[in-house]
């Protein structure tokens, strides 16, 4: 009795299927991380500003009484 071998070249598509998933739930990932990592740099930017505004105030006021 002959065996019968396949040879095997390539990818199957249950691979393919698993292999795109990974990347996508990956790069959700990344995404969903970025997003709070920019909203928490725009708050940070907000309040600097915020406090710079007043250390201007503060300062004007000195300059004004001298």
């Amino acid at each position: 009795m002959k065996k019968i071998t396949k040879s095997r070249k390539g990818f199957t598509l249950i691979e393919m299927v698993l292999v795109i998933a990974i990347i996508v739930i990956l790069a959700a990932v990344l995404v969903f991380g970025t997003v709070g990592y920019l909203n928490k740099s725009k708050n940070a930017a907000a309040s600097l500003s915020v406090h710079n505004s007043k250390v201007a105030e503060i300062n004007a006021e000195i300059d004004s009484e001298i």
